[in-house]
């Protein structure tokens, strides 16, 4: 496993309550120590498990290779950055190891995402006999796993599909994101898209929104978002009219990040900056900053939020479509609670409705259920045994069938 952040903490534990699946156990970062305070953490809450760590940089081919080829693991849990998707599955064809990842690749200059760079690895894995599965999180992850479940078993056509992502949860601090500062920005400051009618539409970022109702939460303002999921949605289900993603953001969140970009602190491009050498010495040099990862260090850490973090988030799919010639509607989601997932694994829930899924996709390809060479996505692979794990391992989730999709 590449990574040692909140999804990773999250993943590494559900690894360690899973030793009948997972035998042999690496986790690897860019600072090893990181990787060695995780597995304190672990031994702490009174598991007992042998796990390996190193140190990595995943930006790094020929590390990666180095140390792949060390430890040859059958399977590479990728929970890095985004940026470092491709270095990755490049190590990985190289030494012969499988894959999987929560979220697709992003170059780092632009707040860009698209399937179409790791799609293009399919040959690739395929001639070598390999499996990648991406995205297998919870949204990008379980949102396709909820899809290909309700066309598995009560639609013959799915044409409205509504992916709903509600955090009502409160970590008490002014401002805050809940995974890596510099992914979640670039993420929800780039405009809106969504498919109708065989068409890519763009919108302005967050203007579009309208209140919706959340199981146990209420009514919440959700904003239309671009996600990649939607893009191998619409691809496997073509006969989907319409397909959006819905996130909800509080009004304190949404005033703080509008002053973040206008004073240009959302920025991704370099600046020259003077500042102090850190020897003491009075001295100055002209450094390179990227205004958003200077922003990243001095914001809160999102591995410290699940002490204090109440509340529950709320994810799910609203279906609207065709079975037996009569349309009906279908509402699938998991609600998770922060401080069950903190006194679980010491992380807030939007780390671990992401860090679980990451651990049954492994478990699914150690199991040879979710084996096959080639790059996919979830919806590509059975979704039974998926969701009967996530009633198991700590992620349940609940139907509605003919309710007001509010959609």
């Amino acid at each position: 496993m590449i990574g040692a952040g909140g999804v990773a903490t999250v993943a590494a534990f559900k690894i360690v309550q899973n030793q009948d699946v997972f035998t042999e156990f690496m986790i690897a970062s860019r600072r090893k120590e990181k990787c060695d305070e995780l597995v304190k953490a672990i031994h702490d809450k009174g598991y007992k498990a042998d796990i390996k760590t190193a140190q990595v940089d995943a930006d790094d081919v020929e590390q990666l290779k180095d140390l792949f080829n060390s430890f040859q693991p059958e399977l590479v849990v990728n929970l890095a950055l985004p940026y470092q998707d491709l270095t990755i599955m490049e190590a990985c064809l190289a030494c012969g190891c499988n894959y999987l990842d929560t979220a697709n690749y992003e170059p780092k200059d632009e707040a860009h995402f698209e399937y179409s760079w790791q799609w293009a690895y399919k040959d690739k894995f395929e001639k070598a006999g390999l499996t990648a599965i991406l995205g297998c999180g919870f949204d990008p992850g379980v949102s396709q796993v909820f899809t290909a479940y309700a066309a598995k078993h009560y639609f013959d056509e799915i044409h409205y599909l509504d992916i709903v992502d509600c955090n009502a949860g409160n970590h008490h601090k002014a401002f805050a994101t809940n995974f890596n500062p510099e992914i979640n920005i670039r993420e929800i400051t780039q405009k809106g898209l969504y498919y109708e009618n065989g068409e890519w539409i763009e919108t302005e970022p967050l203007k579009v929104h309208q209140d919706l109702t959340y199981p146990n939460i209420g009514p919440r303002d959700s904003y239309l978002m671009h996600h990649e999921e939607l893009e191998s949605l619409v691809k496997n289900y073509p006969t989907i009219k319409r397909a959006r993603f819905w996130m909800t953001f509080g009004q304190q969140y949404l005033t703080y990040l509008d002053c973040i970009q206008n004073l240009g602190m959302s920025r991704i491009d370099e600046i020259e900056y003077e500042a102090p050498l850190a020897d003491g010495s009075g001295k100055t040099a002209k450094v390179k900053i990227v205004p958003l990862q200077f922003l990243k260090a001095v914001l809160p850490n999102p591995q410290d939020l699940g002490e204090n973090y109440d509340g529950e988030t709320s994810i799910g799919c609203r279906i609207r479509g065709i079975k037996d010639g009569k349309e009906q509607t279908y509402y699938v989601y998991n609600n998770c609670k922060h401080q069950e997932a903190y006194e679980e694994t010491g992380m807030q829930g939007v780390s671990y409705t992401t860090g679980v899924p990451a651990m049954i996709g492994a478990m699914m390809f150690f199991k040879g259920i979710w084996r096959k060479p080639g790059v996919w996505n979830l919806e590509d692979f059975d979704p039974d045994p998926f969701m009967e794990q996530l009633n198991k391992q700590g992620l349940p989730w609940h139907e509605v069938f003919g309710g007001d999709l509010e959609l």
